[in-house]
């Protein structure tokens, strides 16, 4: 099976051993490999950024019932579609040459 995952620490093979005794965790170790999201500019980002929304726009408020939740993530999720909203990403090349400097090699003169 593998396991797309964020950069989170606790995502890492190390952490099965600080869980489980070490021949349980290298048996589930076993079963996965792990494969991780670029930190910067990943779907996983931008589906954070759509769940963000959705919560600020439909889920902000108490719902008791489950029904009601599906009723109005639908709405919401059509209206959406029907707008033809998309993730406003800003995070450019030059804004990664500046944050991700260490790995863009430089000139020297």
């Amino acid at each position: 099976m593998t396991l797309v995952m964020d950069n989170l620490n606790t995502h890492v093979p190390g952490s099965l051993y600080e869980t489980f005794q070490p021949d349980k965790a290298k048996a589930i170790l076993n079963r996965f490999e792990f494969v991780y999201t670029q930190k910067h500019g990943s779907w996983l980002n931008m589906a954070e950024i759509e769940l963000n929304v959705l919560t600020r726009q439909c889920l902000n408020r108490r719902i008791d019932d489950i029904e009601f939740v599906r009723k109005e993530v639908m709405a919401w999720a059509e209206s959406r579609n029907n707008k033809n909203a998309k993730v406003n990403w800003q995070f450019t090349t030059e804004d990664a040459r500046i944050k991700l400097s260490r790995l863009y090699p430089t000139l020297e003169s």
